[in-house]
């Protein structure tokens, strides 16, 4: 995953609001009154938000398991005159050099860990490297986005010299969404198709707060669509705050 995907993203994802996304990130510091000096960002992709919160201020690291987007990550944090460490790493199996005050992972980078036992695993591995006190604060697409409203749809999608046709399917079972995407992308007078496909688990939010509170964490709080109000049953974008 993220292979090809990756030197497109950006061009596809353009008209994500990550600002707003890092004024959530902040209000959630404020409203823990906190001010931390080192973060993690889990599942950082091409760095959009590691270098806005970089870029106020903070000390970064990425972590993502395709090297395809931590190199678009590293030129555009290179462009922007930002120092930045970014790490090739499963965030499965997490591995730091020191404890660090926040970590976060945005984007829905918790649904792509299928497994409950693999989750699990990714929040132990959360849980030690941050400092007692430390805030853990993730989202996820919900199950109510990833089963009613993504799930079974064909859709098409076209941004510049891009174009997608993402077919979805949803498995009722094992609430797995198989997303299959296939990519024309314009070089010169032709264009270069490629495919890829990925999962994302549809998770309930009770799954999630047990999990974390096996491995340790208290669970401050849960909020939905960049609010610090409670889900609804029909909320798109779930945070988790959670403390060690």
């Amino acid at each position: 995953m993220y292979r090809d995907f990756a030197y497109v993203y950006d061009e596809l994802m353009k008209d994500v609001d990550y600002d707003a996304w890092v004024d959530f990130i902040e209000k959630v510091f404020q409203t823990y009154q906190v001010r931390p000096e080192r973060i993690v960002d889990l599942a950082c992709g091409t760095g959009n938000i590691t270098s806005r919160l970089a870029s106020r201020g903070y000390m970064l690291t990425g972590v993502d398991i395709s090297n395809e987007m931590l190199g678009i990550a590293r030129e555009k944090s290179r462009k922007q005159g930002l120092f930045l460490q970014y790490i090739n790493q499963d965030i499965r199996e997490l591995q730091l050099h020191g404890l660090v005050d926040v970590i976060v992972c945005m984007c829905d980078g918790v649904n792509y860990i299928l497994d409950d036992t693999d989750l699990k695993q990714v929040f132990e591995r959360v849980y030690q490297y941050l400092r007692p006190g430390g805030l853990f604060l993730f989202d996820i697409s919900s199950h109510y986005k990833l089963s009613e409203i993504l799930a079974n749809n064909l859709m098409a999608e076209t941004e510049g010299d891009v174009n997608l046709v993402w077919f979805n399917n949803f498995d009722e079972k094992t609430n797995i969404l198989q997303m299959d995407l296939t990519f024309f992308v314009r070089q010169g007078d032709l264009f270069k198709r490629f495919y890829e496909t990925h999962f994302q688990r549809a998770y309930k939010n009770n799954e999630i707060i047990a999990l974390l509170r096996q491995v340790g964490f208290n669970i401050d709080k849960v909020c939905a669509d960049f609010s610090l109000d409670p889900p609804s049953k029909d909320s798109e974008r779930i945070f988790f705050c959670s403390v060690k």
